[in-house]
């Protein structure tokens, strides 16, 4: 067996807070959500978030379950969900608030039997088995291998690692853990380490990825299709650099890379030039905060220029603005063709009606009248879509679908959905 191996730190779910540990009382972060950002931007490949609201008390899980779902929109790696399934709706719950991946429990025979009912419902792909003792695994060892994809060892005792599988494990390491995090992982049996040793530690992932690449540990890294030796570079020896928010693809900034800027970005994850005024290595974001995480990396046809899709924390520009381009020079009234501005432009819109209403306002309307009434509109709008595509004017199904969408919108405005929650939750099928 051979897996790229993942560090993935933990979120102790309690009361909106990140607990240090199952059983503390101590708090890492104030805001559960902060921790999620921290982690992913520190290089987590996935987060595990454990619900550790009290058994039996429904309204404080669900609170929880508004927080896991906060979590997965902060989040730009995989939430693993883990904690208080008793049943398949549990698991069901936790898949849709975000989680990439949810957790049965199998320590001391818990969730035994629902994992062939989960597994069906929603894909061996999606469940993973927590355990302490690998008994647990052996006595259903043939139920785990078939219905699900990975083991997660909660004891982190290596001599509890399950070896006559061929599931991954995820091993556990606990804030005490004084060995080393590279050697643990020269074990091929491990998928991946844990626990709240990585959570502590998140701000070195970035070191231990850098070791496990020195002992040719396979870890989850930025592999390049050309080398800075591949591109064409200008008078300078430098290559232009375009930036773009991965979300919206708004352009931010133009900067440089010289080879090392460009060999930095590939190891760190974080977007690196040669400030050529300064005329030395710029780490973006490393005085202000501001950092850019790389999305993507495209080289355009020449291999002169490079193109950079990036998760910007903060203001790219120097000046506090979002974006360097601000200052327009001349513009024309045009039709926006973009289907995501489109859609954006109009729930905006729609939203905005709710805040400051309009009189004679359809919107309004429906908003007063509040949601039997928008629940409604959307249904006749759909009976009148279904209807329209049954005929064969392709016009028509246009005109309805596009009466559907502005109802739906509405509906999304009254139940505070954005399209960024739709968009994000397509994404994860």
């Amino acid at each position: 067996m051979s897996f790229k191996k993942r560090f993935i730190p933990c979120i102790y779910l309690k009361d909106g807070k990140a607990m240090s540990d199952f059983d503390s009382d101590v708090c890492l972060f104030e805001s559960a959500v902060e921790a999620a950002e921290k982690y992913s931007n520190n290089g987590a490949d996935e987060i595990l978030v454990f619900d550790l609201s009290q058994a039996g008390n429904d309204k404080a899980h669900e609170a929880a379950l508004d927080v896991l779902k906060d979590i997965c929109k902060a989040s730009d790696v995989p939430v693993i969900g883990a904690g208080n399934v008793k049943r398949m709706e549990d698991i069901k719950k936790l898949l849709y608030a975000g989680c990439k991946r949810a957790c049965l429990d199998y320590s001391d025979g818990l969730n035994v039997e629902i994992t062939e009912e989960v597994s069906d419902k929603f894909g061996k792909d999606k469940i993973l088995i927590t355990y302490r003792q690998k008994a647990d695994i052996l006595s259903n060892k043939e139920k785990a291998e078939k219905y699900c994809e990975e083991l997660v060892c909660l004891s982190g005792k290596e001599d509890e690692i399950v070896s006559d599988t061929d599931l991954p494990v995820i091993i556990f390491a606990d804030a005490d853990f004084t060995g080393e995090v590279t050697g643990l992982l020269t074990d091929e049996r491990l998928s991946g380490i844990s626990g709240p040793f990585i959570s502590e530690n998140s701000d070195k992932i970035d070191g231990y990825k850098t070791e496990c690449l020195s002992k040719n540990i396979p870890i989850d890294v930025l592999e390049p299709e050309f080398s800075f030796a591949d591109l064409k570079k200008n008078s300078d020896g430098m290559v232009p650099v375009i930036v773009q928010d991965y979300r919206t693809d708004q352009v931010l900034m133009l900067a440089y890379m010289n080879e090392e800027a460009y060999n930095n970005t590939l190891k760190t994850g974080k977007m690196t030039y040669f400030s050529r005024s300064r005329n030395e290595l710029w780490l973006k974001g490393e005085t202000s905060g501001h950092f850019q995480y790389v999305k993507s990396l495209y080289a355009d046809c020449d291999l002169d220029t490079i193109l950079a899709k990036v998760k910007q924390i903060g203001a790219a520009c120097h000046t506090g603005s979002y974006s360097c381009f601000y200052n327009e020079i001349a513009s024309k009234q045009y039709s926006e063709k973009n289907p995501q501005k489109v859609l954006d432009s109009v729930y905006e819109v729609i939203k905005d009606r709710k805040v400051n209403p309009r009189q004679g306002s359809y919107t309004n309307y429906l908003f007063d009248k509040g949601i039997d009434k928008i629940l409604k509109k959307v249904g006749e709008e759909a009976t009148e879509m279904v209807i329209a595509a049954k005929n064969p004017n392709d016009n028509e199904v246009v005109y309805e679908m596009s009466d559907f969408l502005y109802h739906m919108m509405v509906l999304m405005a009254e139940k505070n959905v954005s399209w960024e929650d739709i968009t994000d939750e397509l994404s994860r099928r």
